[in-house]
């Protein structure tokens, strides 16, 4: 992608201070034009797949989604530079492939030295936030919720509403609420972000909720199946049998 003579801007942070000092920052660099401002995820989501900017300074914690989140919800994939004031993001923010991150507070000098690795990446193709988000958690930290969109909707889910997940081809189906949700994402991936204490994977397409498992019936001559507090029934492989009687214990 070669470099446009102003990259379009779009800064994402719930504090209006922090906001206005990335605006002033970005002042004196005139290859760079602010489009917009955004003060949660929700409206990030919205900003940058209506408006598509170049760049997005992206505030990780947040109220409602935060910056992570966000990045799994994009259709337009900009490049990010996260801002935040807590340093135990910063390898997931790389392994998510962030142009660069700044720390609260940050110098004039820092800020200027992330300007030009973001031109410097404008060279460069960039990778699908999809692929890369699902290896972006410290290992031993679970997801403790997940986000979909439907339609213009966004549903935030946590996970100890989830009742169980089905696989649906290249999606997953999460069943929550007398509701199911489909998002784009494989039950390999999302099998990895798993508490193992909370959820087992009791077929090749299905990963239940321990806590809805009401009993294991027969199901046929060699296999069984779980009955959920929902009334579903799911089959139970072999290999599923023998992880959910290790996780019941």
């Amino acid at each position: 992608m070669s470099v446009s003579p102003q990259l379009r801007t779009l800064i994402v942070d719930d504090e209006e201070l922090a906001r206005a000092l990335l605006r002033e920052h970005l002042l004196p660099h005139r290859e760079f034009q602010v489009t917009g401002e955004c003060g949660n995820g929700f409206d990030a989501v919205k900003a940058i797949n209506e408006t598509k900017p170049d760049l997005v300074f992206l505030d990780i914690q947040m109220p409602k989604l935060d910056g992570f989140e966000v990045l799994e919800l994009l259709d337009h994939q900009p490049a990010i530079v996260f801002v935040t004031a807590h340093d135990e993001f910063a390898l997931r923010a790389f392994e998510v492939h962030a142009v660069d991150y700044l720390l609260k507070p940050f110098r004039r000098e820092r800020f200027d030295a992330a300007v030009l690795r973001v031109l410097e990446r404008m060279r460069n193709p960039r990778r699908d936030y999809r692929e890369v988000t699902e290896s972006a958690r410290p290992p031993g930290a679970y997801t403790e919720r997940i986000v979909v969109r439907d339609g213009v909707k966004l549903h935030v889910v946590p996970m100890d509403r989830v009742d169980y997940f089905r696989a649906e081809d290249d999606y997953i189906a999460i069943h929550t609420a007398g509701k199911e949700l489909l998002k784009q994402q494989t039950l390999s991936s999302l099998e990895k972000r798993l508490n193992p204490k909370q959820f087992v994977r009791v077929h090749r397409s299905a990963i239940v909720n321990i806590q809805r498992i009401v009993r294991i019936e027969p199901y046929s001559k060699d296999s069984k199946m779980v009955l959920l507090s929902t009334g579903a029934q799911i089959p139970v492989s072999k290999s599923g049998l023998e992880a959910l009687e290790k996780a019941l214990g």
